[in-house]
């Protein structure tokens, strides 16, 4: 990776992050991306003004689905929802880890926000994940009003992994549902497990998610092979890579994230230019020098909460108009 174009506050704190091996050791990675995401919660203040609820919903005989309802202390009217995702290359990560940051969120939108802790590859490959989500969204659609939620106003989003669940959530509601999504909103979307755009082959530092990374997250999610070249096979559904999708029409408006050092810049600027090619509303948001995941790994840069504030806003205007501003 040319270290040159990484901004210089993500640089410097780059020096304490730990090297990711999801080839070698998944459950000592998972390890120590829990005890990461602790060590960056302990350095955050708590979160006020913002309660939760858990909630199980049983898939089958073995699996109770865990998700988690956030919202406003203050809330008296029903409140938009957006129904988020936890990053972690579909075999990493957990709902608990984003509860400091989407307390944030519900803090400074005045949404409510659903954070699922869906199942995980390749205990659980692809479609479970997918699975899981739609459950939890439907399940919210079905009960916004004991819930207090607009159903009028309900989105998807997400973080690298949960941000590509969300685009193929999208995807699927379109084509599967009677629900209208209101908006989807990624951040450095994981979406194209082809892993063949140039800045992914750029993409090569241990200690973030690089090629390497990817090639053996999508081999999890997808249960299936590579190609010598690490190309994957032609049949990947488009509701498992949203990149596969060739018909992006009738989506609901688009929030995307990215910053030009991250390996999925190139992905994610092609699915924007292609969602607005089939007339979707998109906003797509580039930060110069961010990393993937800089917005959360390193919060207290200037980068990090520049990035934050305008993910707050472009919810708010698409959910809440009134508080734009």
């Amino acid at each position: 990776m040319n270290f040159s174009k990484i901004d210089e506050e993500l640089l410097l704190a780059l020096d304490s992050f730990p090297e990711l091996d999801i080839w070698t050791d998944l459950e000592k990675t998972r390890s120590l991306g829990k005890k990461m995401r602790q060590k960056i919660i302990g350095q955050t203040l708590p979160v006020e003004g913002v309660r939760h609820a858990d909630y199980v919903l049983p898939q089958d005989d073995t699996h109770d689905l865990v998700f988690r309802v956030y919202r406003p202390d203050s809330q008296i009217v029903p409140l938009p929802a957006l129904l988020w995702m936890h990053g972690g290359g579909y075999c990493l990560g957990a709902m608990e880890n984003d509860d400091n940051i989407v307390r944030q969120f519900v803090k400074e939108t005045g949404c409510i926000m659903v954070s699922v802790d869906y199942r995980l590859a390749p205990e659980f490959p692809y479609p479970f994940a997918l699975n899981d989500c739609y459950a939890v969204l439907s399940w919210i659609a079905d009960h916004s009003e004991e819930l207090a939620i607009d159903r009028l106003r309900i989105a998807v989003g997400g973080v690298s992994a949960g941000a590509g669940l969300a685009a193929s959530l999208a995807l699927y509601v379109r084509d599967h549902s009677d629900i209208k999504l209101a908006f989807q909103f990624l951040l450095c979307p994981m979406i194209d497990d082809r892993s063949v755009t140039s800045s992914l082959y750029q993409a090569n530092d241990a200690k973030l998610w690089n090629r390497d990374s990817n090639l053996m997250g999508w081999k999890y999610y997808l249960g299936q092979e590579k190609n010598a070249d690490g190309k994957a096979a032609d049949n990947t559904p488009i509701y498992a890579a949203a990149s596969r999708a060739t018909d992006l029409g009738n989506l609901p408006p688009a929030y995307i994230s990215v910053g030009t050092a991250d390996g999925f810049i190139d992905e994610d600027r092609d699915y924007a230019e292609r969602l607005a090619l089939h007339h979707v509303d998109v906003q797509l948001e580039i930060f110069v020098g961010g990393f993937h995941g800089f917005a959360f790994l390193v919060p207290a840069a200037t980068i990090a909460e520049d990035a934050r504030n305008k993910h707050y806003a472009a919810i708010r205007k698409a959910l809440l108009p009134t508080r734009a501003a």
